[in-house]
């Protein structure tokens, strides 16, 4: 989700050839004799629903008829990877990289939002830089990791607020050198994530949120995606991981402490640290991702499709991909039916 420009083509050259590979000889999801199926699920270690799922057992516990293997990978590209080698049937991967391989025709589609981008991401300034609002970024020097969630985020809000984002001077950053860049005073803000928020908020003050943006419906999000053949021949296994995630998030809003102690040692850190992280991110239920501002229902896609389209429109003004699908493409590559409880 947060990998910079210059990876991007590289990244996207070798999913494709991955892809072509994996035609002529993809690794399908295996049937026992007992008609138990094999569902390879791709997860990241990020204080979701689908993490506390693992923390609590659930997948062992209430799937029926299918046993779940769970595959760790620390970034999209490398879920990309797998996926396209067939060695997994569904994975996390964030909007950024969404937005890409459905303009590069990738064979996945989206079935769940894990989380949307909140609080864990945001524009922080300098207490002393005079900066009280959006409007005031105006000829100052802000920090950003080109080509990442973060970077989308800081100019469509720009956008938003009809700011020209060239009468600003953005720096292109990653997280370690902002960090430094901000405590030898060489730049008036940044928009990054935890930790390096975390460390740059104590002498600074937080402008604007991803949550912020989310709410004027700048998404940017974790997102869920399966196989298109997956979704055909085994849609009954879907609509019990859906199900699970669901009620994963239930026990996080009934009980977060219980949540967070279950969680804490996925994420290697204390509860009260645990229930930090998981509430920067924003957790929505079955019903919530089947509504017009998200993921909507078969009849009608909600406002992801162009949340994903924009995202896209922002990539090719960055020179990760060459061109942009229409809306129907994106709109296509959204499959909320698993979202609709019987």
């Amino acid at each position: 989700m947060r990998n910079s420009t210059s990876k991007w083509f590289m990244c996207l050259m070798v999913v494709v050839a991955l892809f072509m590979i994996s035609a002529c000889g993809n690794k399908s999801t295996s049937k026992s004799a007992d008609g138990t199926v094999e569902f390879r699920i791709g997860y990241q270690v990020i204080p979701n629903a689908e993490l506390l799922a693992k923390a609590t057992k659930m997948f062992e516990e209430k799937f029926e008829g299918v046993k779940v293997k769970l595959v760790q990978f620390e970034a999209a590209v490398d879920v990309n990877t797998a996926m396209a080698a067939g060695e997994i049937d569904a994975g996390l991967i964030g909007s950024s990289s969404v937005a890409s391989g459905v303009a590069q025709n990738l064979p996945y589609k989206v079935i769940w939002l894990h989380d949307v981008i909140g609080d864990n991401e945001a524009l922080v300034v300098k207490k002393d830089s005079g900066i009280k609002s959006l409007e005031d970024v105006v000829g100052k020097k802000i920090a950003v990791s080109f080509g990442s969630t973060t970077h989308y985020s800081l100019l469509s809000a720009l956008k938003l607020k009809g700011i020209d984002q060239n009468k600003i001077t953005i720096l292109d950053m990653k997280p370690a050198d902002m960090l430094a860049a901000w405590k030898q005073g060489q730049i008036d803000g940044g928009y990054v994530w935890y930790p390096t928020l975390g460390e740059m908020v104590t002498d600074g003050d937080i402008l604007l949120t991803s949550r912020d943006l989310a709410q004027d419906g700048i998404l940017t999000a974790d997102v869920g995606i399966a196989t298109k053949d997956f979704i055909e021949n085994h849609p009954d296994v879907l609509n019990q991981y859906i199900k699970i995630l669901d009620e994963s998030v239930q026990l996080y809003r009934s009980s977060i402490d219980e949540a967070a102690e279950a969680m804490k040692n996925e994420l290697n850190v204390s509860k009260d640290e645990t229930k930090f992280f998981m509430d920067q991110l924003i957790w929505l239920d079955a019903k919530e991702q089947a509504s017009d501002d998200y993921l909507g229902t078969s009849d009608k896609k909600g406002a992801f499709a162009k949340a994903l389209k924009d995202t896209a429109e922002f990539l090719k003004t960055q020179n990760a991909i060459n061109t942009v699908p229409d809306l129907q493409a994106y709109e296509d590559a959204i499959e909320p039916k698993f979202l609709q409880k019987d």
